[in-house]
Formats: structure tokens, C-alpha cells, sequence
């Protein structure tokens, strides 16, 4: 089966980082509003779950000074961007959806997951043609300025794709997808019904991984057929960036269609000032299996496709996972701290071995995030010709694809589906 296949398989900043990297351990509708953070989870939310969104097309830039072409759904309020916006709302409590469609051809949106779908007040269900032939998996809104109205209750607590029903192969590639979160009634600050599923709000993040055939979506600018059989993946993404821009903030001036980072900033977990973990939530909008992992730290599986991972009488039945596996269409809600198991001081507790200088490794480039340290909070002095990034003595930890092709930008290494967790001293980084 060839990769872009999703209806198969669904039927039913700068390169300075990447140096230092590779030597450290490392709408707003009528009232609605998106939280401006600069990290972390960016909800757009309505006090009535009402959502008002435009499918059209714009451009995206990538770390190597490509431009690509894109589709996307966005506020209707705002401009193109990509991914869509996340929808946050609350289970058991009506959302509607309209869609209004800028796009050349039909378009639709498809909520996996969701129960009791209606399209303009009417059962959402495939739509054919005159001859039987499957058009749109959900009644579409027509092209060049066409609009439908989706209503639904959503249920079980957790992270969902919203997607193009119409075209599949084609639109999701082009860009046409979102998260849905999701939040159990009463219970914003954890992941699902149960309590330990528990995070800390501040520390809550979406990794919406993607891929991009460059190829088919210049076919598409330009109004060209394309041989879907051809089809190869050059771009890969978290959040709509590639590495190192995934590690840019929220709303970056220079990545005006591309809103969201992918940056994880925690502190080590303590029983008593830092006992929650954050939740990364990992969605799949590709069309193969993207595997994906933080160094340094084990993530605890809660929820896979908006379900608790639970037994019939309720037992616990998460579980703590390297790499996580994320499969095309599929959901994982991961919680997620740092312990500083060994508690290295260089007075108390030193390492038991000579550490190698910044001058003894291979840096590319003349900035460095290493602090020139081991410790956790320490910071010593870097050659004059060094430039330093790191503000604390802070650690980075790489996370990326564990399919390697996967952490590249068109080829190049260190690009792609990778970003950092970085993890502050217990008191926090004065510099913040």
C-alpha cells in the first residue's frame, strides 16, 4: 500500500542550534478566544463551544528557505495558518462547527471519535455521486464560498484530529487538519475521568505530527494533476514547523502562518513544590507511522483515541513507554516529568569522572545551549569566542522521529519531526 493512501487505511531560530544540539546531552467567533502563551497548548475556546472556521491557502516556510504551499483551516476571524486552530471543550456539552470553504473544491470536516455528527442539522453521512461513486466521507461545504454547519456532543475525554473528509488523500496532505481536545466536565486539569490522570495546566502541550510532499503540493498550486504513486514525503513536521523552527515560540513574527512551537519547558518533579507532570499530546496526520521519543525520560501512556487506558473495573492500565509509536489517524496522551534520580552536586554528590571540555567537543557553529557544566543550575564561563544561549545552567534533552528519515529537512539531518524538552532547576530560571 503506498503511504499516501490515509482513505485505505481510515475507511470505517537557526542552524547554530542544531550545532549544539549534537554536544549537549541533549475564532475568534463572537466571544471566542485563544490563550496567547508563548509555549504550550494555545486552545481556542467559546463559552457556548460555537467555532467558526474558513478552509483556504496560504504558505508555510521551512528551515532550509523553502516556501510550500498549503491548505488550512483557521479562525474565520484570523488568516491562514497551519495546522488548524485546537478546539478545547468540555464533554457533554453541544459544539458546532461552521465551515466556510475559500478552497477551489468542495471541502468537509470529519470528526473521528465524535458520536452523533449532524451536517446543516442532518445525520453527517458519505456523500455519492450519480453513479455511486464515494465524493466526501461527510456532507462538504461547496467550493469558492460555500458554508455547512457540523453539530455534535462530544464524549469520551481526550485528544482528537479534525480533518478533510473530502479528498482525502489529497486535502489532509494539503494541509487540512486540527486537534480537538477534549476536557472531562469539571475536571480541566486532568487528561480524562480519572485522577491520576492529573497535569499541571502550565505545562500542557500538542505535538500534531505531519508530513509534505513538496511535489504534489506544487501540482496542486499550480492546478496540475498529480501521480499520487510518486508520492514521497521531503517535510516533516511538529505543530507545522520542522527543526529548529519547532523551537521557536507561540506566534513568532517570523513564522507568521505557523502559530504554534513545540517546545516542552518543565522543571525536575518534587513530591512537594512540582508534583504534577506536564501531558503531551501526540496526534498523527500523516499517512505512516511516526515514532517518536524524548531522550532522558519515559512518558506514561494515560489515553490512546480519546479512551482511558482502563480495565472493566476500572484498573489502571497506563503505561510507561520510551518511544512512542504513533500510528496514522491515532491519539496518545502521554504524561510526563523529569527526576533527577542521581541528584549530581559538584559539592555533595560529583560525578565520578572527568567531563570533557566545550574545547574537547565537536561544536559546529560558535553558539552552544551547553552550560558547560553537568549540574542542573550551573553555569560555568565558555571560551571568549563561544557565544553562550544558556541562561541557568538549564539542560536540553533532544526529541524526535526514532525514523530517522523522518528528522530531516529535505534530506538534511538534525531538521524535521525534532524538538527539545527543557528542563530548569527546582527554583526556576531567574532569567524568566
Amino acid at each position: 500500500m503506498h503511504p499516501i493512501t490515509r482513505s485505505v487505511r481510515r475507511r470505517a531560530g537557526a542552524a547554530a542550534l542544531v550545532g549544539a544540539l549534537a554536544v549537549t546531552a541533549l475564532v475568534t467567533s463572537q466571544r471566542t478566544a485563544e490563550a496567547a502563551t508563548s509555549e504550550g497548548l494555545q486552545c481556542l475556546t467559546d463559552p457556548h463551544q460555537t467555532f467558526s472556521l474558513t478552509a483556504g491557502d496560504g504558505y508555510v516556510s521551512t528551515p532550509d528557505g523553502n516556501s510550500l504551499y498549503m491548505w488550512g483551516y483557521a479562525d474565520s476571524r484570523g488568516h491562514f495558518q497551519l495546522p488548524g486552530p485546537t478546539l478545547c471543550v468540555t464533554e457533554g456539552q453541544p459544539v458546532t462547527v461552521v465551515l466556510h470553504n475559500t478552497l477551489p473544491e468542495d471541502t468537509s470536516i470529519v470528526f473521528p471519535g465524535q458520536k452523533g455528527v449532524r451536517a446543516n442539522g442532518n445525520p453527517a453521512q458519505p456523500q455519492l455521486d450519480s453513479g455511486g461513486s464515494l465524493t466526501s466521507l461527510v456532507q462538504p461545504a461547496a467550493a469558492n464560498d460555500g458554508s455547512v454547519t457540523y453539530t455534535f456532543t462530544p464524549g469520551s475525554p481526550g485528544t482528537y484530529l479534525y480533518e478533510s473528509g473530502t479528498d482525502v488523500d489529497k486535502q489532509v496532505q494539503m494541509g487540512l487538519y486540527g486537534a480537538l481536545v477534549v476536557r472531562p466536565a469539571g475536571h480541566p486539569d486532568q487528561v480524562n475521568g480519572r485522577a491520576d490522570s492529573r497535569f499541571n495546566p502550565a505545562h500542557e502541550y500538542v505535538f500534531l505530527l505531519s508530513e509534505v510532499d513538496p511535489d504534489l503540493h506544487l501540482a496542486v498550486e499550480r492546478r496540475q494533476p498529480y501521480d499520487m504513486s510518486r508520492y514521497r514525503a521531503r517535510y516533516y513536521m511538529i505543530n507545522g514547523r520542522s527543526m529548529p523552527d519547532t523551537l521557536a515560540p507561540n506566534h513568532a513574527s517570523w513564522l507568521p502562518n505557523q502559530p504554534y512551537g513545540a517546545l516542552v519547558h518543565i522543571q525536575p518533579y518534587d513530591a512537594v513544590t512540582n508534583p504534577l507532570p506536564a501531558v503531551i499530546r501526540y496526534l498523527n496526520a500523516g499517512s505512516v507511522n511516526y515514532p517518536f521519543h524524548p531522550h532522558g525520560s519515559d512518558e506514561r501512556v494515560v489515553n490512546k483515541d480519546g479512551h482511558a487506558l482502563q480495565g472493566p473495573t476500572g484498573q489502571d492500565l497506563s503505561y510507561l513507554k520510551y518511544d512512542l509509536d504513533v500510528q496514522p489517524g491515532q491519539s496518545v496522551d502521554a504524561l510526563m516529568d523529569w527526576r533527577d534520580v542521581e541528584h549530581w552536586n559538584p559539592t555533595t554528590n560529583p560525578i565520578p569522572t572527568q567531563v570533557p571540555a566545550i574545547t574537547d567537543q565537536l561544536l559546529v557553529g560558535s553558539d552552544t545551549w551547553f552550560s558547560e557544566s553537568p549540574y542542573l543550575g550551573v553555569k560555568n564561563p565558555l571560551p571568549a569566542n563561544i557565544t553562550a544561549n544558556n541562561e541557568c545552567g538549564e539542560y536540553y534533552h533532544v526529541a524526535h522521529s526514532h525514523a530517522l528519515q523522518q528528522a530531516t529537512n529535505y534530506g538534511a539531518t538534525f531538521g524535521g519531526m525534532m524538538t527539545v524538552f527543557r528542563i530548569d532547576p527546582p527554583a526556576g530560571c531567574p532569567a524568566n
